[in-house]
């Protein structure tokens, strides 16, 4: 007999724990995904499984992905026996996905219906209710890995997706809009109320389809993020002012105003007022004069 949901695994505000109830917004994320049988789905924070079970049923291979000790006990008792079911214990921030993107898959005979044992390594699709308090945290790690998914669709808080989506001039660009912009296509597909969720947090949320663009020409991540970071510092002021704050580890020093001038870049200007291609311009002018 299928146990209850244990009184003691409550929303827990130390993990921004809200749980997705609202069974409309559950079979939108899962329509959105379009969920295959054989193929693989990572889905983080799968808390009481309001997704999982939908996903399980049209046959695709889910590993979920939970920290929260008690969401693991119930997650063990209500999918035992599910042969199409993975559960890792852990901190989404710190998961290899490229061990997961090699997860041997149990498929089935379309003649005999035995089990055999294969080999995907092919890019899979990720879904997430991510926490609040760690949402752009997990973005960037997936952001690092974006290799290994085809696409992903994420659940944040409105703001964030505001952010992640903003377009230049926009007040809300920064840097997670030009780090996520830069690698991945992003596309707000719709929102979600605080009715959908118990308990119901104070602010909308909002889905967005995250998906990989297939190059980058960024050779150095690192460089890049380090630049895009350091210029939206203080978004008041000036590119200028804020890149000059900018320090090497091995202690390189860099003439901003020649780099802004090089790159054709009017040193007065403001970060959330440079396009993805001036970005791209000023990383591969900092890349050659190192």
């Amino acid at each position: 007999m299928r146990s209850k949901f244990p009184k003691k695994s409550f929303a827990k505000k130390s993990f921004g724990q809200n749980f997705l109830v609202d069974e409309n917004y559950i079979s939108r994320i899962i329509a959105t995904l379009k969920p295959e049988p054989g193929e693989t789905i990572i889905e983080i924070g799968a808390g009481r499984g309001a997704l999982t079970r939908g996903l399980l049923a049209s046959g695709a291979n889910i590993v979920a992905i939970e920290l929260e000790r008690d969401m693991i006990a119930y997650l063990k008792d209500e999918f035992a026996g599910k042969e199409n079911f993975q559960l890792i214990e852990s901190d989404a921030i710190k998961i290899d996905y490229a061990k997961i993107s090699n997860f041997k898959l149990q498929t089935s005979n379309s003649e005999n219906h035995e089990p055999q044992t294969a080999d995907r390594k092919l890019k899979i699709k990720l879904v997430a209710n991510l926490p609040y308090n760690i949402s752009t945290a997990i973005l960037q790690k997936l952001v690092e890995q974006r290799g290994y998914f085809s696409e992903m669709i994420l659940m944040f808080q409105r703001e964030v997706v505001e952010r992640i989506t903003a377009q230049v001039g926009n007040s809300e660009r920064g840097f997670l809009s030009v780090l996520t912009q830069n690698y991945l296509d992003a596309e707000l597909l719709f929102e979600v109320p605080p009715s959908a969720f118990r308990p119901a947090p104070k602010v909308w949320s909002a889905i967005v389809r995250l998906t990989p663009k297939e190059e980058s020409p960024i050779a150095d991540d690192k460089l890049f993020r380090k630049i895009i970071s350091a210029a939206f510092l203080q978004k008041r002021k000036t590119i200028i002012n804020n890149l000059k704050s900018l320090r090497f580890e091995d202690q390189t020093q860099i003439d901003w105003m020649e780099i802004l001038k090089l790159s054709e870049i009017e040193s007065g200007r403001r970060a959330e007022n440079l396009t993805l291609e001036e970005w791209r311009n000023v990383y591969k002018t900092v890349e050659k004069s190192m």
